[in-house]
């Protein structure tokens, strides 16, 4: 079935019509799944002139779900009362409430992350008609995108008989035109998007601690192969994406099982990640005869932490558990430089050509320039009042910042 958006801009374009639709970001870390957008160059500044606030939403429940931007609307998500999970759609142009869902959702975190809250933390995904989105609890639910109806809900723990993972579900579902792929129920599998039935299932792992995952898996064409790239709290992995099968596993060290960035497929059959209390490394995948093999191209003593990188121009730009930002050049595995600065605990990171838009979670948003000599900062400004864990979305000329109070929408000037 057509939706009746894309016959509306058929009908547009067919007429000599000049209607487009606006930038989107469906997704974790946008469009591409690699913290990156294309579209005109950004102001180099972000004072009231080059960056205007349009709209906000206050008494929004604490979440780290990113915000969803769909071509009309913005979904976010909230824990409300320490014991209900909503899910709400907001009229993109003025914030107003089009729709909301909610269900019964809260667990308890271990003591030593408790600090930083027992709510939501996935970022739902948006395939232009459903969006769907996973529960603190281990449940992923279908929502219809338009009118919020649940469409179908999976239950991970019942359906697996798997312990709660011990910080929830974690990681932010990817989709693609036959299913939605998950960490889950201490595995990965691959749901039918239309019926919520488990398609397949693969690297099990037992569930409970070791089975809540932190990372989020996207698609790569590794050794001429495409596949899932999952990290897991244990090991580097490639998929078969049609029946799950592994392709390849490789060990990857780190402190509790922190492996919680998403993976990033760079150049040549590389994968580049970082661990926190492991290191930074770079693994290549050859294939020859049908089988795999895996090696280290290189590894760099550093500690990723939580930011998930961007890669611009072969450089990659790393906030560490030391707090400085590095740039790394992922074909050799040097620093390039290391930030006399300290920043926040977490930065959501967005490139743009050569420029690079970062939230960090103390509410600052930061402009920098990739450069690969230095560390050039363009400017910074305090956008948010509360914490911003939530992945910051860039759609055009809009920004969306989700801190732990609310929604603000932002409007970069023409340049």
């Amino acid at each position: 079935m057509i939706p009746l958006r894309a016959l509306a801009l058929t009908f547009l374009f067919a007429s000599g019509g000049v209607a487009a639709e606006p930038a989107t970001w469906p997704q974790w870390r946008g469009p591409a799944r690699d913290g990156t957008v294309t579209g005109p160059a950004w102001p180099d500044k972000l004072d009231a002139a080059a960056l205007k606030q349009l709209w906000r939403i206050d008494k929004l429940g604490p979440s780290y779900s990113g915000p969803v931007v769909a071509a009309d609307r913005v979904f976010t998500t909230q824990t409300v009362d320490k014991k209900t999970e909503v899910v709400t759609a907001h009229d993109r142009k003025t914030g107003k409430e089009l729709w909301k869902a909610s269900w019964d959702g809260s667990i308890t975190v271990p003591f030593f992350a408790a600090k930083n809250g027992a709510w939501i933390r996935s970022t739902p995904a948006y395939d232009g008609n459903t969006l769907f989105v996973a529960g603190i609890k281990d449940v992923l639910v279908a929502l219809d995108g338009g009118t919020g109806k649940e469409l179908w809900r999976l239950d991970f723990v019942k359906e697996f008989s798997a312990p709660s993972p011990d910080f929830g579900f974690v990681c932010s579902p990817l989709v693609d035109d036959t299913g939605v792929y998950v960490q889950a129920g201490g595995s990965v599998a691959k749901v039918d998007k239309k019926t919520g039935k488990v398609l397949w299932r693969a690297l099990k792992d037992g569930g409970g601690m070791m089975g809540s995952a932190f990372s989020s898996p996207v698609f790569a064409k590794l050794a001429g192969t495409d596949q899932l790239l999952v990290q897991t709290r244990a090991k580097l992995a490639g998929l078969d994406r049609g029946t799950g099968k592994e392709l390849w596993t490789k060990e990857i060290p780190s402190f509790r099982g922190m492996n919680i960035l998403t993976p990033i497929a760079v150049g040549d059959d590389g994968i580049f990640t970082s661990t926190y209390g492991g290191n930074t490394r770079l693994l290549k995948l050859s294939s020859a005869g049908g089988k795999y093999e895996t090696s280290d191209a290189w590894t760099f003593r550093y500690e990723g932490n939580m930011s998930t990188p961007v890669v611009v121009d072969d450089h990659a730009y790393l906030l560490g558990k030391d707090k400085r930002l590095v740039c790394v050049n992922v074909k050799t595995g040097k620093e390039a430089w290391g930030s006399e600065d300290r920043f926040g605990d977490y930065w959501s990171l967005v490139a743009n050509k050569n420029q690079i838009l970062a939230l960090d979670n103390r509410g600052i948003l930061f402009l920098l320039k990739a450069n690969a000599k230095e560390f050039e900062l363009l400017d910074k400004r305090k956008v948010a009042d509360a914490e911003t864990w939530a992945h910051v979305a860039v759609c055009g000329d809009e920004v969306f910042v989700r801190d732990l109070t609310g929604l603000t929408v932002w409007k970069w000037a023409a340049k």
